[in-house]
């Protein structure tokens, strides 16, 4: 990846967090709105986890590391996304979560189920609320750890090759190394 791409990726990434900060979710939301706003985010999710999986397709078969910034932002939106249902939930549905009130207790809620750490403060109590969560589990498990799979082996391609950094040498590769075994 180039500065240039480097720059674009955390730009895009940034106008997510924004984005979520401003959209019209939260406490002061109407029930029937938060379930139609909950409706379309469930249509976002599933365009999201399409658009990665294609992206992490064409990844796997291809490396490219010029596709890993709009990889990394699509990952952003999918996290951001969880958060958003997380809220929903919370807000329309009182007790489904413990201590989720605000778009920063989701968007905590969603990174500590992302990075499975679970420090017990904020938690899905009700029973809408654990599915969600398990909904959430299996998407970062099956999507997001498949495409940080497809980032590495690219970041590994661009490392070896020396492209991907900027005013690289190519690498000169000399053997698999001491940790090598040959297989017959």
């Amino acid at each position: 990846m180039t500065r240039r791409d480097i720059v674009r990726t955390l730009v895009s990434a940034g106008l997510v967090v924004i984005a979520y900060y401003v959209a019209p979710f939260g406490e002061n939301v109407m029930t029937g709105d938060a379930w139609l706003r909950g409706g379309l985010l469930a249509i976002v999710l599933a365009l999201l986890v399409l658009v990665v999986g294609r992206r992490v397709d064409q990844e796997l078969q291809t490396p490219n590391p010029a596709r890993a910034g709009p990889l990394l932002v699509a990952l952003v939106a999918g996290v951001v996304t969880f958060a958003l249902a997380d809220l929903v939930v919370a807000t329309t549905m009182p007790g489904q979560f413990v201590d989720l009130r605000t778009k920063t207790d989701a968007l905590y809620f969603s990174l500590t189920t992302l990075t499975t750490v679970g420090y017990g403060d904020v938690h899905a109590e009700g029973q809408v609320a654990r599915g969600l969560v398990v909904a959430q589990l299996v998407f970062d498990v099956a999507v997001l750890a498949t495409a940080a799979r497809a980032l590495v082996g690219t970041a590994r391609g661009a490392r070896v090759s020396g492209g991907g950094r900027v005013g690289a040498a190519p690498a000169t590769v000399r053997g698999p190394g001491p940790w090598h075994r040959s297989r017959p």
